[in-house]
Parts: structure tokens; C-alpha cells; sequence
């Protein structure tokens, strides 16, 4: 991986070297009459483990290689190659793309006589740019690469961020309304300073979180409020980290259903797509404080506020029953057989039947009784 500073950011003339020694290897290899190849850990499935110890998926130590006289490799090894090309254009030239960017700028025609794009679909570039990352323990943000902003902020965070020849000092506690919305990138050239907080709170629903910034719930309690808008970015899921690596609790407030709390393990444990990264997006002491079916107990207007899960949800819910990282707690197993047996699911937003600001108290409580689950 490329060397970083002590503030954890990239260095560009490493990843220039890395990519430099990509492709001296492959030029190496058809120097000597022998075919290139490259080797990498295999983000297949049956290579997942999820790291007990340290509360992460993570790959396995099975390799897999990539050559170019492999009839069935041929095409996806030109295409990676052509991916590292132009990212080590990027870096060299300190310029930035989307990925979308990157299906573009290599979609063009082999030739004047093939009848054949280098890519048809981005599906077929996106997973080739991970598995590079993979192939040189990397993040394509190193690559100037970067994916569609998603998630806010509020809170009192400063946030320093060196763009272009520009130094910007944005305070997160002064943003009204809107927030501070997460890049895609929160590692290179951005910096979180003066963060006093003693939470960090993430609510799956935009919506929920405008609710709480109005009432200034960010305020009264001193903490970090975000939103990932629905499933978290790997850019949110970073950002999320590097609070919790500050000594902050992270809890997070989702909807009671298969799909909240599937959103709550890429937070906890990383996802199995980015398994390769998973020690920098994971968040292992996360809890989840919310809303969980088990809240029928408490709250008795909940029982009316229920909707039925589909068939789809209740299927989710045995393939998330049998991840062992999740059956592993007891908690969350019993949670998700209520699903399958009740078939029944919980919004978030329900919480706001009694009173628009019950919301606010529920979270209070959760948190003082520390009634969440692992």
C-alpha cells in the first residue's frame, strides 16, 4: 500500500511507483518470452472469514492469478491493465475522476477493424477496479478515483479540506438545514479536527435525521449525527471509522426490518464485496440501539404500527440468520427468528406516532440504559 503521513493520507509518488511496478513486472514477463500474469487474493466467496478477534470480514490466504493466454482470463486481464494505465495517468497528472469517468475515458473501440469496446457496461469496469485494489493492497482513492457523494453530517467537527490549491475550513455545527455532505474520498487531503462530541449517532433515514437536526438533538446531547441515506457508502463507512478510531461510541438507529439491519452490519463488520478492505471501513464496536422488534414490549402503540414483511424480507432474514458472524449473538438470532415467525417489520419513522420529538426520547433512553444490541 502507498506510504501515508500521519494524518493517514495517501502518498502520490508511492502509488505512482506501485502502478510503475505493476506493469514493469508484466513488461518483464513478455520480455522474456514467458506469459504475464499478476496474482491476487481471491474475493471469492469461499475465501470471506470473518476475523473473530478483531470483528471484521476479511479474505482468506487462497490466491488467484490473472494471464493474458488464458483464453477465459484474456479480456478481464487487458481491461485491468488498462485500468491501472490510466490511473497511473491520473495520479501522475494529480487529476480526479469518477469511476463513471473511468468506464468513459476507456469505453473507445480497440480499432478501426474490431468491432469491440475495451468496456461495454460500467458493471464490467467496476469490479475490476477493486480487484486491482486488491492486487496491490490499495483503495482507488489512491487512484484519484472517486464514486458518488452520499451521507451528512452535523455536529461540532471542523473539517479542513485541501482541494485543488485551496485550503477550506468548514465547521460542521454551522451548516443549518443542509449538514456537511460526506465525500466520496475522507482520507486524502481532508483532515477532522476539534471534534467534541460523545457519541457518534448514524440514522439510516434521511428523513429521521432532518427530524433531529431541527430539534437540535445534535446539540442537547453533544453528539455526531449522520445520515448514510439508506445503505452507507464506503465513503461514510471511512468516515465512520476514523471518529470511532478517536475513542467515540458509535450507535446506530435504523429501521426495524432485514434491510436496517443488514445496513447496520456493513457498518459493524464491513461488507462481503469489500472484505479486502475491511479493516479500514468496519466498525466492529458499533451497536445498534434501534428500532428492533423487541420494542413491541415497551412501546404498545408499536403493535399497530407495524407492516408486513414480504417474502423476500423473511428470506433475507434466514440468510442473515445463518452469517455467523450475526447468529453468533444470541440477541440479534432472536431478533430475526421474531421476523421469520411474526412477519412483521418496523420503520423508523413509526417512532414518531406519539409526538414528532418521542424519536428524540427513545434514542435518550436507548442509549442511558444502554438497551441496545450487539
Amino acid at each position: 500500500m502507498p506510504k501515508r503521513d500521519d494524518k493517514g493520507q495517501g502518498d502520490g509518488a508511492g502509488t505512482l511507483k506501485m502502478l510503475e511496478n505493476f506493469g514493469d513486472e508484466l513488461l518483464d514477463d513478455v520480455k522474456a518470452y514467458k506469459n504475464p500474469k499478476f496474482t491476487m487474493l481471491s474475493r471469492a466467496k469461499s475465501n470471506i472469514i470473518f476475523e473473530e478477534k478483531r470483528g471484521y470480514l476479511t479474505l482468506g490466504k487462497s490466491r488467484e492469478e490473472r494471464n493474458f493466454l488464458n483464453v477465459a482470463q484474456s479480456k478481464r486481464f487487458m481491461q485491468t491493465v488498462a485500468i491501472a494505465a490510466k490511473c497511473h495517468k491520473f495520479v501522475s497528472e494529480n487529476l480526479h475522476t469518477s469511476i463513471r469517468g473511468l468506464f468513459y475515458q476507456l469505453k473507445y473501440s480497440l480499432g478501426e477493424d474490431v468491432d469491440e469496446n475495451i468496456f461495454s457496461e460500467q458493471t464490467e469496469s467496476n469490479p475490476l477496479i477493486e480487484d486491482l485494489e486488491a492486487a496491490l493492497n490499495t483503495k482507488r482513492e489512491f487512484f484519484n478515483l472517486y464514486a458518488t457523494r452520499k451521507g451528512v453530517l452535523a455536529g461540532n467537527v471542523r473539517v479542513i479540506d485541501r482541494f485543488g490549491n485551496e485550503r477550506t475550513e468548514t465547521d460542521a455545527s454551522k451548516m443549518g438545514r443542509s449538514g456537511w455532505t460526506i465525500p466520496s474520498d475522507v482520507d486524502n487531503d481532508i483532515e477532522f479536527v476539534d471534534v467534541k462530541a460523545r457519541y457518534i449517532l448514524v440514522v439510516e433515514k434521511d428523513a429521521v435525521w432532518q427530524r433531529l437536526n431541527e430539534d437540535g438533538f445534535w446539540k442537547k446531547e453533544n453528539c455526531v449525527l449522520i445520515s448514510p441515506q439508506g445503505q452507507a457508502t464506503r465513503g461514510t463507512r471511512r468516515l465512520i471509522r476514523k471518529l470511532a478510531d478517536m475513542g467515540l461510541p458509535v450507535y446506530v438507529f435504523n429501521d426495524g426490518d432485514v434491510w436496517g439491519w443488514y445496513i447496520y452490519w456493513t457498518i459493524k463488520t464491513g461488507s462481503i464485496n469489500l472484505a479486502y478492505i475491511g479493516n479500514e471501513i468496519a466498525t466492529p464496536e458499533a451497536r445498534f440501539i434501534g428500532v428492533t422488534l423487541s420494542d413491541m414490549k415497551r412501546y404498545d402503540f408499536l403493535r399497530n404500527m407495524t407492516m408486513r414483511a414480504s417474502e423476500a424480507d423473511l428470506k433475507r432474514a434466514q440468510e442473515m440468520l445463518e452469517y455467523p458472524w450475526i447468529n453468533r449473538h444470541k440477541e440479534w438470532a432472536e431478533e430475526l427468528k421474531s421476523a421469520i415467525k411474526l412477519k412483521v417489520k418496523l420503520e423508523q419513522d413509526t417512532l414518531q406516532g406519539p409526538r414528532l420529538t418521542f424519536i428524540d426520547d427513545y434514542i435518550r433512553d436507548k442509549i442511558k440504559n444502554r438497551e441496545f444490541l450487539p
